[in-house]
């Protein structure tokens, strides 16, 4: 199931960098699965991952939770617009994933908060996605 995650994450990072307003928002480091240092704002992270077996009589299969991490040191319009942007993007993921076949990547909820502590503004997105 590691590989059909990876399959997922490489995909949706590909689309991020493919889409110009996007990528013109996150700059070149697009979408990472780590914190970088020195973190340029706003940034887009993956964040928790779940994954489940979800085989059938007839096929191998995953389910995939995934949270992506929309951070902003501006507001938290625009982390949420961020989330917006890769909502968009997300729709048009290729079904063909480096050996795996994605059946479907549903948007299931986003919350936002303020980082106190580190006064910055976070939005978390959490998907799910079935792959075979």
């Amino acid at each position: 199931m590691a590989n059909a995650v990876n399959a997922l994450a490489s995909a949706l990072q590909q689309a991020v960098k493919a889409d110009a307003a996007l990528a013109g928002l996150l700059g070149a480091d697009g979408m990472t699965d780590r914190t970088l240092r020195p973190q340029h704002f706003p940034a887009l992270v993956l964040g928790t991952v779940e994954a489940r077996d979800y085989s059938t009589g007839e096929a191998e299969g995953a389910e995939i939770l995934l949270v992506l991490e929309a951070w902003s040191a501006k507001s938290r319009r625009e982390a949420e617009e961020l989330v917006a942007e890769l909502r968009r993007v997300a729709k048009g993921l290729p079904q063909g994933l480096s050996g795996f076949r994605l059946v479907n990547f549903r948007h299931r909820r986003t919350v936002s908060r303020r980082e106190v502590k580190a006064g910055l503004f976070v939005a978390e997105a959490s998907f799910r996605a079935v792959v075979e």
